[in-house]
Parts: C-alpha cells; structure tokens; sequence
C-alpha cells in the first residue's frame, strides 16, 4: 500500500547543492524542512546498481537508516540512444576526473566523440525518485523527457549534460532555459510531479 509522507522533515539523499537547489524550489511553500545528508555528515554510500531504481533506493534507504528520517534519493543520467543508452546509470562516472572532482565539459567531448558519426542523435533524461523511511519502507517513480543531443554545447543555465541536450518540442537546450522553464518541464520535474501525487 502507497505511504503518505507526514513527517516534519525530509532528506535529500545528495551532497550535490545544485540538485538540493531544485528540489527545494520544487518543495517550496510545503511546510517541512528540508536538509541534505551532507547537513547530517553523511558519505555516499558506494552505487553499484545497474539501474537507475537500484542506485536511488540504496542512496534513499541508506539515508533514511542513518538519520532516521524519510529520506528522497534521485537517480538519474542521459541515455543516448546511439550508445546503446550510455552513459546512463554512469553519467556521473564519465565526468569523473583522477582527482574525484568531474569535468561535465569532458564529459559532454566523450558523448560527442563516442557517438563519432552516427546519426541517430535521440536521446532521453531519466529520472528515479524513491523515497525511503527508516524502517525500509520505499516508494518509486520514474520521469522520462526524450530529445536529442546537439553539438556544439549551448547556454549557460543548468549543470551536468544541460548544454548538449535538446528537449522534445524545443529548439533550446536544457542550458539555455532558465530554471524556472527547466524545473517545470524536465525529467526530474516529471517525476516529482508522480511522487506528489503519490506520497504527498
């Protein structure tokens, strides 16, 4: 049976502070906190899911088991259709860098490079939401927004593969459209709009 968030607080299973940006902007006026396990002095617990499901319910369960609250966790990276939907659940890894920061300009190179000339360009953003309470208890949605990769990047708004990517319906990019315009619409928009009307 479906649970109904009720609590006074909700943790973002992330340490990413733009992420945790949207989420709050996308929560705006409900009437709970809302922290990010880097506010409770939380590591990431290791991803090894295949899925964007499982990397989302260990990142939430593991939150919520830690801190004791309901926790949301997002997974969440651009399939491309060329590539056999990579880098998918690895989106983040293709940034990484020897030092651990990430270079998405690297990364958005490597996209483009492996796609070489191939011309199908679709690609989607997916995005899982799962929200865990402490005592393992977990809900699940998924968000899709289809579009294409474009070349060279554009626009300045956004983080991560923004620049390259082209929504349905759109001739801008994910960067180009201010937050307000990407928040309502992209994959992650979509699948809070599903957990609202499932948990909220």
């Amino acid at each position: 049976m479906t649970r109904t968030f009720n609590a006074n607080e909700l943790v973002i299973a992330s340490h990413n502070r733009g992420k945790l940006a949207e989420f709050q902007k996308m929560f705006d006026g409900k009437d709970f906190t809302i922290t990010c396990a880097a506010d409770h002095g939380l590591d990431s617990p290791p991803e090894t899911g295949d899925t964007f499901v499982a990397n989302a319910t260990t990142k939430a369960v593991y939150t919520a088991q830690k801190t004791g609250k309901p926790a949301l966790a997002d997974d969440s990276g651009m399939c491309v259709n060329a590539l056999d939907g990579a880098p998918g659940v690895y989106s983040a890894d293709w940034a990484e860098l020897e030092d651990g920061t990430r270079d998405f300009k690297m990364a958005m190179k490597k996209v483009k490079d492996a796609m070489g000339d191939e011309q199908d360009n679709g690609a989607a953003f997916v995005s899982c939401l799962v929200l865990a309470w402490p005592d393992g208890h977990v809900e699940s949605v998924e968000g899709r927004m289809d579009g294409s990769i474009i070349w060279p990047p554009r626009g300045d708004f956004g983080h991560g593969y923004d620049p390259i990517f082209k929504p349905e319906g759109f001739d801008i990019t994910y960067a180009e459209m201010p937050d307000d315009q990407k928040n309502s619409l992209s994959h992650r928009a979509i699948a809070f709009r599903m957990m609202m009307e499932k948990c909220f």
